[in-house]
């Protein structure tokens, strides 16, 4: 009886050749990033973690994804026996503690997507998430960056605005983190989010949080 060899082949348009080990690794790692995007849920972050500081697994720390309260997490697959999941947000992956954030509640894709463009969920002062709705999410076009600030000052528009239309502006105490969208107008105002409304800040009252 002959002996057979069987090999997995690669067709290209003028090349036919043998499948590498480099090859089968591609394909696995394209395969499960898809199988993980179709199966992502988002997240909400209710807590500032710092694994470096906080996480109690030190010897994996570094794996571990940091982030702050309202972040938008997109989460993979299930929590693992240490009760960690796989995500990544801001560009970043690693494991996120189970208890330190919850689901977010979105059936829509669309309305999905639009919530990992926005990046958060503005908090209230209890430290719940507040849930936009679609029609404020779709508001903020996606190409508008969203940045964090945090005040200053306390100021209250209808005492210390220079505008006669000052119900269009956000009331704000020192130390409110608000989320600003966009670039400061020419009057020096940002529009911002500050646990769920909207409005126009004074750019002299704030100054920018990073992310990190």
């Amino acid at each position: 009886m002959e002996d057979r060899l069987e090999l997995d082949v690669l067709i290209y348009p003028g090349e036919i050749r043998a499948v590498t080990p480099e090859d089968l690794r591609e394909w696995e790692l394209e395969t499960a990033s898809q199988l993980s995007t179709f199966s992502s849920r988002l997240f909400v972050a209710l807590y500032p973690y710092n694994p470096a500081a906080m996480s109690p697994n030190t010897d994996t720390a570094a794996e571990e994804l940091p982030f702050v309260p309202g972040q938008i997490i997109k989460v993979f697959g299930d929590k693992d026996p240490d009760g960690f999941y796989r995500g990544e947000s801001g560009g970043l992956s690693g494991y996120v503690p189970g208890n330190m954030v919850a689901e977010v509640p979105v059936g829509d894709e669309h309305m999905k997507h639009l919530l990992v463009q926005q990046g958060f969920l503005p908090m209230d002062h209890t430290g719940a998430s507040v849930t936009p709705d679609l029609s404020d999410v779709l508001s903020i076009p996606d190409e508008v960056a969203v940045c964090r600030m945090v005040a200053l000052f306390d100021y209250d528009p209808w005492e210390s605005s220079p505008n006669v239309d000052s119900e269009a502006e956000l009331g704000f105490s020192a130390g409110d983190i608000i989320y600003v969208f966009g670039d400061m107008d020419q009057d020096g105002f940002y529009y911002a989010d500050l646990h769920g409304q909207r409005g126009l800040i004074p750019s002299n009252f704030m100054e920018s949080l990073p992310w990190d």
